[in-house]
């Protein structure tokens, strides 16, 4: 299991644990090579440091998934906080929200660090930035689907801290870099795929619900998406009844060709049902 690195100190230990396996991974297989080259042709084929390989490998995972973890757990509080804000009173929408300033303080300090450390190890820092995204980008996802209710303002409030979200992720390869690099075309579809779904919820909410036809319609027409607990919970978020909620998830199924035999269940049980498939989908970037 990985555990969340809590200290700076921790974090060059880990960089340090990755480059050092990086050099020995790559010497081994070189090492192997050269033993082959010297052996007689019988026992060439035998020579196999393919374990020894896989170790460092998998060491290297690791520390990938420990650094990680780091900046998420540095992160969490931020995503938290954004549930203690009553998203049905906003009256105005101002400057992004502090959680948003919370979690872009946290990346402008931490991402620029980790690169120098694995200054060496571009290729490992370009999929540390790939995975933190991957782990980052449901869950803020999923946060969102829990501020509920909330109001038209409440939602302009969180798409613009979306879009200021989605802005520095997209940065995140180079930020707080003099030398702008182009990140890759992987990162840039992940981080756009993920962001643009929490942009399109957001326009949901804050879309007009007077004719529910044409509400479904907008819904599957920004979304492409026929999860019946997903849509329940942007009715949630709109702050409809369960009642209104029942009728507009029949129209929902009639207008999407869902079979009534699908159950809709309760969307508590459903929480991660859409994050889960938006993790595959984000994963097969790599």
């Amino acid at each position: 299991a990985v555990v969340s690195t809590q200290s700076t100190g921790e974090v060059v230990m880990i960089c340090i644990v990755l480059c050092t396996s990086e050099y020995c991974l790559e010497t081994t297989q070189q090492l192997e090579d050269k033993i082959k080259e010297k052996a007689q042709e019988a026992y060439a084929e035998k020579i196999s440091f393919n374990s020894e390989m896989e170790l460092f490998s998998n060491t290297i995972t690791t520390c990938l998934q420990e650094l990680v973890a780091h900046l998420d757990s540095l992160c969490e509080p931020a995503l938290s906080a954004m549930l203690k804000v009553n998203w049905s009173t906003l009256d105005s929408v101002g400057d992004q929200s502090a959680y948003t300033t919370s979690i872009t303080s946290h990346l402008a300090a931490t991402i620029p660090a980790v690169r120098d450390l694995l200054h060496n190890s571009r290729k490992y820092f370009t999929n540390y930035c790939l995975k933190f995204a991957n782990s980052f980008i449901p869950k803020y996802v999923n946060q969102i689907y829990k501020c509920k209710p909330v109001s038209t303002v409440g939602a302009e409030q969180l798409l613009l801290d979306t879009h200021s979200l989605k802005t520095v992720l997209l940065q995140l390869p180079s930020l707080g870099s003099a030398v702008a690099r182009k990140p890759t075309p992987s990162f840039t579809k992940t981080v756009s795929q993920g962001m643009v779904r929490a942009e399109m919820i957001l326009k949901l909410v804050m879309a007009p619900s007077e004719s529910q036809l044409a509400f479904v319609e907008s819904y599957i027409n920004l979304l492409s998406d026929k999860d019946i607990g997903d849509f329940q919970k942007v009715l949630e978020m709109k702050g409809f009844k369960r009642s209104e909620q029942m009728e507009m998830i029949e129209l929902f199924k009639k207008t999407a060709n869902i079979p009534d035999s699908e159950d809709v269940g309760n969307v508590a049980d459903q929480d991660s049902s859409r994050i889960r498939k938006l993790e595959k989908l984000i994963k097969k970037q790599f």
